[in-house]
């Protein structure tokens, strides 16, 4: 049973009517026939999906990946462990409005499903809040697993040449990287924007349906810009410090700048030290006509390092806004990724990218070959900002057999997700003998892959 698939469960936005019965029991929880039946479906498209066959039973998988969802979940309320569950239940009603409108009306909705639209949305609110609980059980159990050195090495001998992981193409780059000549006045505009979002809520606009209308925040617009309890030491220091300003629920900050944008930031409530909020971020935006000064700016620095007078080393020493990069003649490096990420460990730092995380920058790279520039563009920083670009590709590391020597860190990575797996499964069969387990006798087990199960 793969990790990946474990929680797919809790996703389903449609169920298919089937006669109904309790076919397993964890805990203080039951598995549903109709339960299985839907997940099955989902374990079929999924190997379609990634083009897979197998000659497991789909029910059997379906069975076997609920009765471990049920036993994280119980054992995720033993330990009292938090989730969102006001995030969980807005995702489904977004999720039962976007099933309306493919119905056509509640009514189509209903009869499609055999049940009122109250049920349908408890229904899908039970199982997304059980695969949430459930997850972040998993997450707790996997997050303390670390490996060392000696384990890394330790399993890289103990591979067939044959189970040795193939690295894929990767690529050394170097860039220069302009924000916007404009970035002042872009600036005070999207202060003033802000400043006019928090004069609507004092005169009486409620903070998270604007902040679901216009943040620029991925992770908490949709939960109107609303953030889990965290300790102000995990927040960027000028956003703890204005939080940490606010006394009462509902009371506002002003508008507070950070290296993501800027933020108007409401409190919700306060646990000891852990504060829970909500904030609006908006991001300076440009004009076609602000972005095209930059883009003529790269142009003739590109004309200058093409003709010999200017090397692309000194050109983004001199030119370039990339902190992580101008010193080092533009070599690009994973710095600012580690950083957004609160990584200190410079063992972790490189220079190679797979195609994969090079997002914009690839279609740019795309064709070059080394020592080539590719044409200045426009792109973002890893916190969004708005930037322009001109990159060189320096190298090409073909696809190759990892090697402990030159790709540690990915042999690392492989490793301690193994060490993670193993320890999960000893976690799992030990809860499972010791939790309360009943399987309907008309179910098939024998393909199951714990046999613990079966008791």
């Amino acid at each position: 049973m793969t990790l990946v698939s474990l929680f797919w469960f809790s996703e389903i936005v449609a169920q298919t009517v089937v006669a109904d019965k309790v076919i397993a029991v964890v805990g203080n929880s039951a598995i549903l026939y109709s339960d299985v039946v839907d997940y099955s479906k989902q374990v079929l498209a999924q190997r379609k999906e990634r083009g897979y066959t197998s000659d497991r039973d789909a029910m059997s998988e379906a069975l076997e990946a609920l009765l471990t969802q049920k036993l994280l979940y119980n054992q995720a309320l033993i330990d009292s462990i938090e989730i969102n569950l006001s995030a969980v239940s807005e995702s489904v009603d977004d999720r039962v409005e976007a099933m309306i409108a493919d119905a056509g009306s509640i009514a189509a909705l209903e009869a499609r499903e055999g049940k009122p639209v109250f049920e349908i949305k408890s229904d899908m609110r039970r199982m997304a809040e059980e695969g949430q609980y459930a997850q972040s059980m998993q997450q707790t159990i996997m997050g303390g697993v670390t490996i060392t050195p000696g384990e890394v090495e330790k399993f890289y001998n103990s591979l067939r040449t044959d189970m040795l992981p193939i690295i894929p193409e990767q690529y050394v780059y170097a860039q220069i990287s302009k924000f916007p000549t404009s970035i002042t006045q872009a600036k005070q505009r999207t202060r003033e924007r802000l400043l006019e979002m928090r004069e609507r809520v004092i005169n009486g606009s409620r903070f998270d349906m604007l902040a679901r209308m216009y943040s620029m925040d991925p992770g908490s617009a949709l939960q109107g810009g609303e953030m889990d309890y965290m300790p102000l030491s995990n927040l960027e220091k000028p956003f703890a410090e204005a939080l940490a300003q606010l006394q009462q629920p509902n009371q506002m900050s002003g508008v507070v700048e950070t290296v993501y944008g800027y933020h108007i930031i409401q409190l919700i409530d306060k646990k000891g030290d852990e504060y829970k909020c909500r904030h609006i971020l908006l991001r300076p935006t440009f004009t076609d006509y602000e972005l095209a000064d930059d883009l003529k700016m790269l142009d003739s620095l590109r004309t200058e390092i093409a003709e010999g007078r200017l090397t692309f080393e000194k050109a983004a020493l001199d030119y370039s806004d990339d902190k992580y990069s101008k010193q080092n003649g533009g070599l690009v490096t994973n710095h600012e990724l580690l950083e957004v990420y609160g990584a200190n460990d410079t063992s972790y730092s490189r220079t190679a990218f797979y195609k994969e995380d090079l997002g914009r920058d690839y279609t740019y790279m795309r064709g070059l070959k080394p020592g080539d520039m590719s044409a200045p563009f426009q792109s973002q920083d890893m916190r969004g900002n708005t930037l322009t670009k001109l990159i060189k590709l320096i190298e090409i590391i073909p696809a190759h057999t990892a090697s402990l020597a030159n790709d540690y860190l990915q042999i690392e990575q492989i490793a301690l997700q193994d060490k993670q797996q193993r320890e999960f499964e000893k976690w799992l069969n030990e809860k499972v003998e010791a939790m309360y387990v009943r399987i309907d006798p008309s179910m098939d087990t024998s393909e199951f892959e714990n046999k613990k199960w079966i008791k």
